[in-house]
């Protein structure tokens, strides 16, 4: 299998072709090799349009899903990041990329384990794994510039929203199945925020 080949053709036929332009986006997809954060039976996978399994009942977002929430989200190197569920690390590391640190949260220790052997095989010394339920958030290390909840929620808790920064993005999907709604919210003022839907996917 050319790996680099299969990178390439990920990037132009899945996730170009989802509105996702911008160049540095783009760049950072051939930075971080997604296949390293694959468990290695499905390591043949790493660049399929699919949901990966990753343990744990748990599955990787499609590649253009994570491509394009890091589109969406516009981090910048001065921003403090929040990820509820680390999973593989995958999106940890390419958000630790763009941003002054990353703490991310994971409820399944042998997850967390996971994604944390991950990132350090990435050398990503600027994301933090830590252990327990961020359902509500995680208000020791608040606020947040940029807030993502990789895993879907019926309804989006305020707690999430109050432990942004004033000019906070948050990324979250919203709703039950059939009908979640990937949704943008971003803090206007302390106490204040506008949300934009992005589009509608599903996932777990």
């Amino acid at each position: 299998m050319n790996l680099e080949q299969a990178r390439t053709n990920m990037v132009e036929q899945q996730i170009r072709t989802w509105e996702v332009l911008d160049q540095d986006v783009l760049d950072l997809l051939y930075v971080v090799p997604r296949e390293e954060f694959v468990p290695e039976r499905h390591r043949a996978l790493a660049f399929s349009e699919m949901e990966i399994p990753i343990g744990e009942g748990e599955r990787m977002w499609q590649p253009k899903m994570e491509a394009r929430v890091l589109q969406e989200l516009s981090i910048k190197k001065t921003d403090r990041v929040l990820e509820v569920g680390t999973g593989s690390g995958y999106l940890a590391a390419l958000m630790s990329h763009r941003a002054s640190h990353v703490c991310s949260i994971e409820i399944k220790p042998a997850l967390a384990q996971f994604g944390r052997a991950n990132l350090a095989r990435h050398g990503a010394d600027n994301v933090t794994v830590e252990i327990g339920d961020a359902a509500h958030g995680w208000p020791g290390h608040a606020p947040y510039d940029v807030i993502v909840l990789t895993g879907s929620t019926p309804l989006l808790p305020r707690d999430f929203v109050e432990q942004l920064a004033p000019g906070g993005r948050l990324f979250a999907v919203v709703g039950e199945p059939p009908v979640m709604t990937a949704r943008l919210v971003m803090a206007t003022l302390p106490g204040a925020w506008r949300s934009t839907d992005l589009f509608e996917t599903v996932i777990a």
